[in-house]
């Protein structure tokens, strides 16, 4: 009797099909990323892609074996030291680039997008680039991929008296040592490597 109700138990497993994917354990500033504009926080699986300035628009990836095969072996290019791995992790985002513009159209976004840029549609604003980078960074955690660093609250500077105007930014956190360092992807263009420099640095940038 009971080898019977294993087999119906395991049935209807599949006819229900695969539980969804947990979300990832965020902490409250990583959390209010997604919750001020209501959408949900990456899974192991999946992410959503947002764009069009302020999230507008938004694109829902769901990462195959392939790519995340092809992104571990990325990021294990990066295993020898810490150093190694912020240079992994900057062509991980070269990926993500091209991934995203296949069907975002995002292929033209420029450095710096604002609404001067006159193509809101095809870029992101550093809103926008902040929230893709630490959902990306999660999902690359959530995988183990990072050994030398975890993911840590997004950082802001703006200070206009010295020209310096609002932005925001993706970080990371060194596991030996502590030191900080800034993924920002908003202060470059389509398929170049983000910009990965000490969050101290990176506050006294214009």
């Amino acid at each position: 009797m009971r080898h019977w109700l294993v087999i119906a138990a395991a049935l209807f497993g599949l006819t229900l099909g695969a539980a969804p994917a947990a979300a990832i354990k965020l902490t409250p500033a990583q959390a209010q990323a997604y919750t001020l504009v209501e959408m949900q926080p990456p899974t192991a699986t999946q992410m959503t892609v947002c764009y069009g300035f302020v999230c507008r628009l938004r694109l829902e990836i769901a990462f195959t074996p392939a790519e995340r095969t092809n992104l571990m072996n990325l990021m294990a290019k990066g295993r020898a030291s810490a150093a190694e791995e912020r240079k992994a992790i900057q062509q991980v985002f070269v990926w993500f680039d091209q991934r995203v513009a296949r069907h975002a159209g995002t292929n033209k976004r420029v450095a710096y997008a604002d609404f001067r840029a006159f193509d809101d549609d095809r870029n992101f604003d550093c809103w926008d680039t902040t929230r893709n980078a630490q959902s990306l960074l999660l999902v690359l955690q959530e995988w183990g991929a990072l050994r030398h660093h975890t993911v840590s609250d997004p950082r802001f500077r703006g200070n206009l008296f010295i020209g310096q105007t609002p932005h925001n930014t993706a970080v990371i956190r060194e596991k030996a040592g502590g030191e900080i360092w800034a993924v920002d992807m908003w202060t470059t263009a389509y398929g170049q490597v983000p910009h990965v420099m000490t969050v101290e640095k990176w506050l006294g940038e214009k």
